[in-house]
């Protein structure tokens, strides 16, 4: 485990268990670390504590298989710790909660990022903040549900300076 990132009621802790996050993005922790900040003000928490796994296909691959039943990589997963919240901004008060755990597998990540005309941290940015959303109780099974998501992911990532990656032209 790396320094633990914390600012007032927040508290991000980091597990380093691929060392290509920080060959290619040397300031991964603190891209991560804001985007998860910025989710959880666009949700109205001031409190809160997670992990965050930066890690690689391989891991990630076994952790989706025996998770959720997929066997192949994804570029995060979000494993929620607290039961989701009654509504946005509640729990904002008191003690942080612990919200859980995310990890991010590198090459898919990057692959994606190429693949989509984006860059790096900025697809990062979505995928940590994407992953924030899990973990305090947003989903994206139903259709309305999605849009809700997807229209708190493009405000947050408005205010992270990162093109809303759901508009047809937001990327190559």
């Amino acid at each position: 485990m790396s320094p633990e990132h914390s600012s007032p009621g927040i508290e991000i802790d980091f597990a380093d268990p691929s060392p290509l996050w920080r060959e290619r993005l040397p300031e991964v922790e603190e891209i991560c670390a804001a985007a998860a900040r910025a989710a959880l003000a666009g949700c109205g928490l001031a409190t809160g504590e997670l992990a965050i796994a930066l890690s690689d296909d391989a891991s990630v691959r076994l952790l989706n298989r025996d998770w959720r039943g997929q066997d192949k990589p994804t570029n995060v997963l979000s494993f929620p710790q607290s039961p989701p919240l009654p509504s946005p901004g509640a729990g904002a008060e008191g003690p942080p909660r612990l919200l859980g755990d995310l990890v991010l597998a590198f090459e898919t990540v990057e692959r994606e990022a190429v693949e989509q005309g984006k860059t790096l941290p900025d697809h990062l940015r979505h995928l940590i903040v994407h992953g924030v959303l899990h973990l305090v109780g947003h989903d994206h099974e139903e259709e309305v549900e999605a849009e809700r998501m997807e229209r708190l992911e493009a405000a947050v990532l408005a205010r992270l300076g990162v093109a809303d990656p759901y508009r047809a032209d937001a990327h190559g």
